[in-house]
């Protein structure tokens, strides 16, 4: 199932971060969130990229869009978009490295500890490994994060997570 609809982009505040999104229309929510709020978004037929939908209160949900994809597009605040949602499908609602992907394989207590985690947490997780695109960092990463849920018992504090990335000599 696929909705397309168009929104405008809109700079908001927000701690978390985040300063641009779009509203995505009732109708549609209402009928994403009958299913999985992870969807797969299509911007203008130009960029595609796994997401979730997020609450803005009274029954309003909106998609953050990051500077990279607005660079992308060459778009600012209040540019009319075309957004196209389907069903994310996928695992995790964001693509594994291989190179952790085999990480889990080799290490099952590792494994353990990363599938204890929330679906949010694991993505969280994934999206720090993924990050660089260098294989040897991404390798050195995700080694520190089994290493980190491991020492922790399967307890995240991200605080502390960053804190052991930057102690290591991933600088």
């Amino acid at each position: 199932m696929s909705f397309e609809f168009k929104a405008r982009l809109e700079k908001v505040q927000s701690s978390l971060g985040w300063n641009h999104h779009f509203v995505v229309p009732l109708d549609v929510s209402e009928k994403i969130l009958k299913g999985n709020r992870r969807v797969i978004c299509e911007i203008n037929n130009k960029i595609s990229f796994q997401c979730g939908l997020f609450p803005k209160g009274k029954g309003i949900y909106f998609i953050n869009m990051n500077k990279q994809n607005r660079d992308k597009l060459n778009v600012v605040d209040g540019d009319e978009l075309i957004i196209k949602l389907s069903e994310d499908t996928s695992k995790y609602g964001i693509p594994i490295p291989p190179v952790f992907e085999e990480l889990l394989i080799q290490d099952p207590e590792g494994n353990k500890r990363f599938h204890a985690q929330t679906a949010g947490v694991q993505r969280s997780l994934l999206y720090i490994i993924a990050k660089p695109k260098n294989e040897q960092l991404r390798l050195e990463k995700g080694l520190i994060i089994l290493d980190y849920l491991k020492s922790f018992d399967g307890k995240v504090d991200f605080k502390g997570l960053i804190e052991a990335l930057r102690n290591s000599r991933l600088k």
